[in-house]
């Protein structure tokens, strides 16, 4: 099966048959190796990978329904209380924290925190959290930040997301959205904004049962243009050119040297005294920046003049 990675966008055009008047919206994302990238990130159990996939496209399905230069970051936190995260044997496997964030060029990162048996993977979905919530938070490159906070209802993410719109979008949506080891997928459909008249509405209904129609397997392995026109072969529709998907963590060794410098040399300082270096490790790409007592005295050091001379 070829790599896919891709974001597929495509309208509706329904009974009027004009784009410009298109009553519902769709996106279909598979993802492959940027799904595989951010499942190697951390030993999960079968069952806390496949929420974590299904939090991936939907991040991106989300991310794309938006025109904004920024990212959106989607986070699931449940109510079990800090003293009850352990992982005796026998203790029920459940997720306490899930973080999923996409950029506006699709670049992909994400991670989940658990506690319990591993091997006590009987839950499925949101049955992982046992209650909590649902937070949704878009920023833009220019500082601008909006969220959304909605309680999680419902047996998969799914669901929660349906509530979401409801509750804080009053925007019609729906997504279907699965994932294993190997892929992850979704697909979602949105009625366009002040489409209301009853043909839309038939449009909108029509194409909600025709999309609830897909299994998990079609989602999962079939080539998205097959499944797109096995789903809505009858539909007049325009797709757009896809877009790619990738796994992509935003971490450097300048963005830590600047909360280091944030700090203060003082803190810097005593740490480096009581551990002899300073260990900072990303959690979404595990990778580690080292900085020793001559990287945090470059740290606070002044910028030199262009005019200064050279080191003798």
């Amino acid at each position: 099966m070829a790599v896919r990675d891709l974001l597929h966008r495509f309208i509706f055009l329904g009974t009027e048959g004009d784009e410009r008047q298109a009553p519902v919206r769709g996106e279909l994302v598979q993802l492959d190796h940027s799904w595989q990238a951010l499942l190697t990130r951390s030993d999960y159990p079968p069952a806390v990978a496949e929420l974590l996939g299904e939090a991936a496209v939907a991040a991106v399905l989300l991310a794309a329904t938006l025109k904004i230069d920024g990212k959106l970051t989607l986070q699931i936190m449940s109510d079990t209380p800090t003293h009850e995260r352990t992982n005796e044997p026998g203790k029920p496997l459940a997720v306490h924290l899930l973080v999923m964030q996409v950029s506006s060029r699709r670049e992909l990162r994400g991670l989940a925190r658990w506690h319990g048996d591993a091997l006590h993977d009987e839950a499925r979905g949101l049955q992982l959290l046992e209650g909590g919530r649902l937070v949704m938070t878009i920023e833009t490159a220019r500082g601008e930040r909006y969220q959304g906070i909605v309680p999680l209802e419902g047996k998969r993410l799914a669901h929660a997301l349906r509530g979401y719109f409801e509750r804080s979008e009053q925007l019609p949506t729906r997504l279907w959205l699965e994932a294993d080891l190997h892929h992850a997928a979704g697909l979602l459909v949105q009625k366009m904004p002040e489409h209301m008249s009853a043909a839309e509405d038939e449009d909108w209904n029509r194409i909600v049962a025709l999309s609830d129609t897909v299994t998990r397997d079609e989602l999962l392995d079939l080539p998205a243009e097959t499944l797109l026109r096995r789903l809505f072969h009858e539909e007049d529709r325009r797709v757009f050119t896809p877009e790619n998907v990738k796994f992509m963590c935003s971490c450097s060794r300048d963005r830590v040297g600047e909360m280091l410098r944030g700090l203060g040399s003082e803190e810097v300082a005593n740490t480096l005294a009581e551990q002899g270096v300073i260990e900072v490790d990303c959690e979404f790409c595990n990778s580690r920046y080292v900085f020793d007592a001559v990287d945090a005295a470059a740290l606070f050091a002044s910028l030199p003049h262009s005019s200064a001379q050279g080191l003798h």
